[in-house]
């Protein structure tokens, strides 16, 4: 049962960044694919970014491509999510996400272990 421990949340202005961090228990050898989720207010929990265990493949939505990069470091055990250029939009809860091992790797598929989340808030 892996741990997933996310840091990095906070308030920036419109157009500033921030990068998020995924601690997992065990490393990232203990886990398959990792990815970042967010939920907005009222709004259902969306995925931002998933990352094949290999990290060979990529996923982002269409309104993170090019302003949000999802990478791991293996020696480390950490996952991250660089963003830039941030938009109120983007304000919301950010969940790290990974399956378990020898599971389905559809980078959009079920998640088994989750985060806390941290807040992302972008004022305007």
């Amino acid at each position: 049962q892996a741990k997933l421990v996310e840091s990095g949340g906070g308030l920036v202005h419109t157009g500033g960044s921030l990068r998020l961090s995924c601690a997992i228990s065990g490393g990232t050898s203990s886990v398959s694919a990792t990815a970042w989720f967010r939920q907005a207010p009222g709004k259902e929990r969306e995925i931002v970014a998933a990352l094949s265990r290999s990290a060979t493949n990529e996923y982002y939505r269409d309104s993170v491509k090019g302003r949000f990069t999802i990478s791991r470091d293996n020696a480390k055990g950490m996952v991250y999510l660089l963003m830039n250029d941030l938009k109120p939009d983007d304000t919301a809860v950010y969940y790290c996400a990974a399956k378990r091992l020898f599971t389905p790797s559809d980078l959009t598929g079920q998640y088994h272990y989750w985060g806390q989340g941290t807040q992302v808030t972008i004022s305007s």
